[in-house]
């Protein structure tokens, strides 16, 4: 039995199971039930000391150059 199972064999299953893993985590970040959460995540660096995201206003405010 251990004859067949060879490293070749061995490399091929763990080859075919990566890319299912790859595959599945990929749909699983680009599904829709995501969106939300990863918008929330991207808005984080923006977000004061108080949790709420300043409004873009570029009448009143200017760069800090």
């Amino acid at each position: 039995m251990l004859e067949f199972f060879d490293s070749n064999l061995i490399r091929g299953v763990v080859l075919i199971l990566m890319i299912l893993a790859f595959t599945g985590i990929w749909a699983w970040a680009w599904s829709r039930n995501r969106k939300e959460v990863f918008h929330q995540a991207s808005m984080l660096p923006l977000e004061e000391d108080d949790g709420q995201v300043p409004q873009n206003d570029s009448k009143k405010e200017s760069t800090k150059e």
